[in-house]
């Protein structure tokens, strides 16, 4: 069954559209933390980043630069967070990859961060370090 956002895409649901391309999709969130908050969009349904093919993940990194510039131009705000969720315990509802470009105002609007850092070990940072760059082969 096609999620939300592909039906978005196929215009079965109909969206405040800011960008469309062969392989993103962009719009404004009916549900916004902030004004401009906006949705960019792989047209490939994948839950998950990683599960993404590379075509995709490139035009998605080459979309969300120019959506957030285009929405800080048109809402005026002059900072804002990029926040991207993957698989339930990470708090993503949708599961098609979406990353939110959200303004933040001298209001306060926008997102708010809770963010408990640890400390990093030096001897399990360099095991773990080891085992990441194995994996990416490098």
């Amino acid at each position: 069954m096609p999620t939300i956002f592909t039906r978005i895409i196929n215009g079965e649901i109909p969206c405040h559209r800011i960008h469309a391309d062969e392989h993103v999709f962009a719009f404004l969130d009916i549900a916004p933390l902030s004004r401009g908050h906006a949705l960019v969009v792989p047209r490939e349904e994948r839950a998950m980043l990683h599960e993404l093919s590379d075509a995709s993940a490139a035009a998605l990194g080459r979309a969300l630069p120019r959506v957030a510039r285009a929405v800080m131009a048109a809402t005026g705000a002059s900072h804002y967070n990029i926040l991207q969720n993957n698989g339930a315990l990470a708090h993503q509802a949708v599961p098609h990859v979406h990353f939110h470009v959200i303004p933040r105002f001298p209001d306060g609007s926008g997102l708010g961060i809770r963010w408990e850092s640890r400390s990093l070990d030096a001897a399990d940072g360099a095991a773990l370090a080891a085992r990441i760059a194995a994996a990416l082969g490098s």
